[in-house]
């Protein structure tokens, strides 16, 4: 739950003409941009190679994964 002071920022930022201009400009700027989902598949595999298996609180042997697949 947000507290009564969180939601009253993000109102606020909600009514910032500057900040939502910045948010269209990115939009534009980025709305050519395609990326595929074999290709972010592709970005996080490379993450776990790099830091390792992720950790995981209750299991005593993780295993790392490849091929992932939704």
């Amino acid at each position: 739950m947000l507290s009564r002071e969180e939601k009253n920022e993000m109102l606020a930022d909600a009514l910032d003409i500057s900040r939502r201009a910045n948010f269209r400009a990115v939009g534009i700027k980025t709305s050519n941009i395609s990326a595929s989902m074999d290709s972010y598949m592709h970005f996080l595999n490379g993450i776990q190679a790099v830091y390792g298996p992720f950790k995981y609180k209750y299991l005593k042997n993780p295993h790392p994964t490849h091929n992932n697949k939704l």
